[in-house]
């Protein structure tokens, strides 16, 4: 991972990860303290600061991931093109596009914010709990897709009919349907009404 002034106090000088800590936040979204990532996640959770990506081919289908098996929350399960936490202090924007290159060694294109949404999502096989407020983000997917093995699965491009039939056979991520449905307009307004979203 390159070293910016948001990551560097995530990797000690011998090479290996400190605790990756998140930002806790009020109702409001205002940043309150931080804390470290398992922890948060563990019930009944606390509320943090999180992102969730929607990018887009130029047919307007939605690029979706499946979480890499290896992961220790909700691995193996279908969910949005990236979702993640910016390190604290780190800009939801910012952290939104890094962690896209991250995941799927591609940069957004046209990334534009898409609101924000409050929710509590219990995971009922790992007994983890998503307790985030997620801030939103749409943009195009324009460069050929270099996934990481330890971060995901496999990816797919989708219409929204073709994603109505996955979700009704495969298992997706608790906090799936909350983001798809509140980054709804934003989708919309980009992929324009034909594209069926």
């Amino acid at each position: 991972m390159p070293t910016t002034p948001a990551t560097a106090t995530h990797s000690s000088s011998d090479g290996t990860a400190d605790a990756i800590m998140l930002e806790l936040v009020d109702e409001n979204g205002t940043t309150i303290g931080t804390a470290e990532k398992l922890a948060a996640h563990q019930a009944p959770g606390q509320l943090h600061r999180a992102f969730s990506v929607f990018l887009f081919d130029e047919q307007g289908r939605l690029l979706l991931q499946r979480r890499a098996l290896g992961k220790y929350h909700s691995p193996g399960v279908w969910s949005n093109t990236c979702c993640g936490h910016p390190y604290p202090g780190e800009a939801p924007f910012a952290a939104a596009a890094r962690r896209t290159h991250e995941e799927l060694g591609i940069s957004p294109s046209l990334l534009a914010a898409a609101g924000t949404v409050r929710y509590n999502h219990p995971d009922p096989a790992s007994g983890l709990v998503e307790q985030e407020f997620n801030h939103l983000f749409v943009g195009m997917a324009q460069e050929t897709l270099r996934p990481d093995l330890e971060e995901v699965e496999e990816t797919a491009f989708v219409t929204a009919a073709e994603l109505a039939e996955r979700h009704a056979r495969a298992p997706f991520s608790a906090w799936f349907m909350t983001v798809l449905d509140a980054a709804c307009p934003a989708i919309r307004e980009l992929t324009g009404d034909s594209a069926g979203w």
